[in-house]
């Protein structure tokens, strides 16, 4: 892992630590031995309030490689989402994780879980990822919006 990746994710963390979106959870996974594991981050988005996704609390992992920031972290929904775009695997297709398209080495932790959260009301039609909820969501939008629901009930954090 290169020093400007480490560099990096450290300030992010120390960044997260002190300043974070309510409700928002970001930290680096931990190795077997109890130490971090910068590469990789375990994350949970809330549902927005008003929407079909309130209540819920939809966990996340972010997977970096050695170059980052020069190139995206791969965010995944674990487990996956219904969602048009989070493909079946749980990957989150949005453009700002794209280095091909809105990727930016200056976009932060912060700034990409905002966007997915956003991203979650506000599915983008014209990128789809997953067949049966973009058929839902732009053919049968009451049973969508059931579905949705239905999920963020499931992920209502217990407590």
């Amino acid at each position: 892992m290169s020093a400007t990746t480490i560099a990096r994710l450290s300030e992010e963390r120390k960044a997260w630590r002190k300043d974070h979106p309510y409700g928002f959870v970001a930290h680096p996974a931990k190795n077997p031995d109890g130490t971090l594991n910068l590469l990789i981050w375990e994350c949970a988005i809330p549902g927005k309030k008003s929407t079909l996704w309130e209540g819920g609390l939809y966990k996340l992992r972010m997977i970096f490689k050695d170059d980052y920031p020069t190139s995206p972290p791969k965010c995944k929904f674990e487990p996956p989402l219904f969602h048009p775009n989070v493909y079946p695997s749980g990957t989150v297709c949005l453009s700002l994780l794209d280095e091909k398209k809105d990727w930016r080495p200056s976009i932060t932790i912060k700034q990409l879980l905002v966007g997915i959260q956003e991203l979650l009301d506000n599915p983008n039609a014209k990128d789809p990822a997953q067949a049966e909820a973009y058929t839902a969501y732009t053919q049968n939008r009451q049973q969508y919006e059931m579905r949705v629901r239905a999920q963020a009930h499931m992920m209502t954090p217990i407590g």
